[in-house]
Parts: C-alpha cells; structure tokens; sequence
C-alpha cells in the first residue's frame, strides 16, 4: 500500500511535475552555456548537447517511473536499491543524499539565493546583512511551509514553479520575438571550434548537472495519487518539458549573441549579457530576480523531497523511528528538521562548497545503481506489478547506466582528490550503518 493511500495525502501529476520542474530548473541553464561557449565555440555543438543531456535525463525519467510505479513509496532511489541489492547500499545511498545530495546542495543554493537578491537589492548590503543570514531565513522559511503539510507545500511550489516557468517564458519570448539579435549567430562559430572529444564530455557534464533533478518526483511517489499513472507521466513529461525549455533558452542566447560574445568575460554572466543585448540593460535585473525565484524555488523542491529519503529510512529501522513520525498534516517533521538543522551547519562552515564538487561522482554511481534496479527486479521479480514499463528494455535502463559509470570513471581520473573526498563521505556511513541500522528483509 502506497504512503498517500495509508496517510490520505495526495497530490496530483501537475504538482508532482512542479517538484520536478523546479528542483532541475536551477541556476544551471543560466551560467552553464557560457562555458560551453568558451570552450566548444561551435554553437550547433552546444545546442547538440543540451539535447543529448536530456535524452539521457529521460531515459533515467523513464526507469523510474517503472521503478516508482512499481514501488510506490516516499525515498526515491534508497527504495529501489533496497530492494534491489539489499539493506546496507540502500543505507549508503540515503547517508550519501543526506549529506551530498540534499543537505550540501540546499545550501550551495540558499547561498546562490543570498547572493543574487545582494546584487538585486544592494540595500541589503549597505545595512551589513551578512549572506549566511540570507540563506537562514530562506531555508527556515521554507522549511515551515514544508512543515505545514503535503497540500500547504505543494500549493507553494506550484506557485514557485509557474513564477519561476513564466519568467523564464517571458524572458525568451521577449528576446526573440522583440529584442535585437541574429539567426545568423547560429551558424557562425568562434575561431576554430575544433574541440576535442574530452572538452565535449567535460561541457555535458555540465548540461547533466543543470538537468539533475529529473528524479525528484520519485522522492514523493507514495504521495502522489495514482503513482502508476500520475508519476511517469510527471516523469516524463517534467523531464521532456525541461529539454524543451532548455533548448528554447539556448536559442534566445545563441540569437542575442554570437557565440564568442557569450564566451567573453565574465563568462558565468551568460543569460544577463544576453539579455541586456537583445532587450537592453534593464533586463539584466530581470534576470537575476527570475533566477532568485528559480534558486527559491529549487530549494523549496529539495526541501521538502530529502526528508522522503529519511523517513523510508526510520520505517525500515535504518534510522530511529522518530524520524518515520509524520505531524497531522502529513509532514516527516523529524526528518525535515534534521536537514534543515544540517544545512544550516554547512552554511556556517561554507564547507559545502566542497561538498558539491565532489558529490557529483557519488550521486552518478547511486543513480546507475538505482536504474539497475529495473533489470535486477525484471529478473528477479517477474510477478511484480508493473503499472508502467519502461519502453525500449533493456536499452534505455543501460543506456542511462553506461552513461553514468562513464562520468564517474572519468571524474575519478580527473579529478583523483575530489573522488577520494567522495569515497570516504560514503564510507563515513559505514559504521552509522553498524550502530543504527537495524535489519530487517528486503520488501
């Protein structure tokens, strides 16, 4: 029985959809393409990437939606690993989304949020309000909304999600349809834009961190009303209507600038330059206030999908129980104030910034691991009822995982300290795992 039917706690494909949309919809399709620019040179290649990165996105879409329809409770991928592989790398998997994947970035990105209001309303400056404390009372105001419920959350990241789609709608439609620009940027590159094959998988690494998120509809699927059918179709559609926006964005930057412009100093700058050439200086502001409500909202997203994670845990007996309570309202209250009491010690610290950098390696492998889930219980579990299949099998699932253990094979390579750092976050949860978990069969 699902989490919404045992509680009465629904929400529909469209909410669902919205906590997708907004937790992948981040800071990333604002700042990631003029690296690519300076990088690639060549801006079919970039637009060619943008679309690879989100077949690859859909076709981890599509496993989970088999996954989560098939196994329709709150946690995400520590649900399916359980399942699949056994109690303690489903523990691993969730220490490494309390730590990395939920904990270091919800406050990488209340950190982005301080910034970019700082720069919006300087006022904030000048009175000698410190950052930290704009990323506190970001995170705790978010965190009592989630406490409030699933319907009163819900309600405001639907809220987030159409402000934050709308503004970036009416930024490109703008552009394009009224602004100043060329299609003829479109065909011509800067320089020789020969780059190598390592350049372009260092550029879509960073096109698969702007769509990460794609999964966080599964975080919720025991909350969602009729799972095997409401969440592939937040899923997929979620995942399919971020290429579309991405691409869309991409063709306002390509439009508005020739890609060696977008390349120029400061490079991170690349959606406010674009848009105070094609639609003059003032929109520049308009940028950085709809990146605000897009930060806002993605935070709001991880918010209230982490603590999911956490409470599959405690029901299992992985963690304590306490952190399985849910208030009237339907909120893993515990749970939820264990990472936000975590977020705020790293934005303390400011020692999440490394986290990030290091987390993607863990992230790819659990998520591989997770997709894998498909065929093992394929095997394993014929019978299981499958609500929804993941079409083109096994090829889409290994398509995905091939993709990922790539990434991480390559990052490791790369960058041989940061995948250390990594490993040994993940083994920290070892001996947590030894003192806290208790064992219990799989299913």
């Amino acid at each position: 029985m699902s989490d919404a039917a045992r509680t009465g706690l629904k929400v529909g494909a469209f909410t669902a959809a919205c906590l997708l949309v907004s937790n992948a919809v981040g800071s990333g399709i604002f700042t990631t393409t003029g690296f690519m620019a300076r990088d690639l040179g060549s801006p079919s290649l970039i637009l060619w990437l943008w679309f690879v990165g989100g077949i690859l996105a859909l076709t981890g879409a599509m496993s989970y939606s088999e996954l989560g329809a098939a196994l329709p409770r709150v946690g995400g991928e520590y649900v399916y690993i359980r399942r699949a592989y056994g109690d303690l790398p489903a523990f691993l998997s969730g220490w490494t989304s309390f730590t990395m994947g939920f904990g270091a970035a919800i406050a990488a990105a209340a950190v982005s949020f301080a910034h970019y209001l700082g720069s919006l309303l300087p006022g904030i400056a000048d009175a000698g309000v410190p950052l930290w404390a704009i990323a506190l009372v970001l995170v705790w105001t978010l965190t009592g909304i989630h406490l409030l419920g699933v319907e009163r959350g819900g309600s405001v990241q639907r809220w987030l999600t159409i402000a934050k789609i709308g503004g970036i709608v009416a930024l490109v439609v703008a552009g394009i349809g009224f602004g100043e620009g060329s299609w003829s940027n479109l065909k011509t590159p800067a320089g020789a834009a020969n780059a190598g094959i390592a350049t372009a998988l260092v550029s879509l690494i960073f096109v698969i961190y702007s769509y990460s998120g794609w999964n966080a509809a599964g975080y919720i699927a025991g909350e969602i009303r009729n799972p095997g059918r409401n969440l592939p179709l937040a899923m997929i559609g979620g995942t399919l209507f971020i290429l579309g926006l991405y691409i869309a964005v991409n063709l306002f930057y390509l439009y508005a600038l020739p890609v060696g412009a977008l390349a120029a100093e400061p490079v991170l700058l690349v959606a406010e330059k674009a848009s105070a050439a094609a639609l003059g200086s003032g929109a520049a502001q308009v940028v950085v206030a709809v990146l605000c409500i897009s930060i806002a909202g993605a935070t709001s997203s991880m918010i209230w999908a982490g603590p999911r994670v956490y409470f599959a845990m405690a029901e299992d007996g992985a963690l304590p129980r306490v952190m399985a309570r849910r208030s009237r309202a339907g909120a893993p209250t515990a749970a939820t104030l264990l990472q936000s009491v975590w977020t705020s010690a790293l934005i303390f610290t400011g020692s999440f910034e490394q986290l990030v950098v290091y987390s993607g390696l863990a992230l790819a492998v659990f998520a591989a691991l997770a997709v894998g889930a498909v065929i093992v219980l394929r095997v394993r579990e014929p019978e299981l009822q499958r609500p929804y299949r993941v079409g083109l099998y096994p090829i889409v699932p290994l398509a995905f995982i091939a993709t990922s253990l790539a990434i991480a094979v390559y990052t490791a390579l790369d960058r041989p300290t940061e995948a250390g750092l990594s490993a040994i976050t993940v083994a920290v949860g070892l001996p947590l795992y030894l003192g806290l978990a208790r064992r219990r069969p799989a299913g």
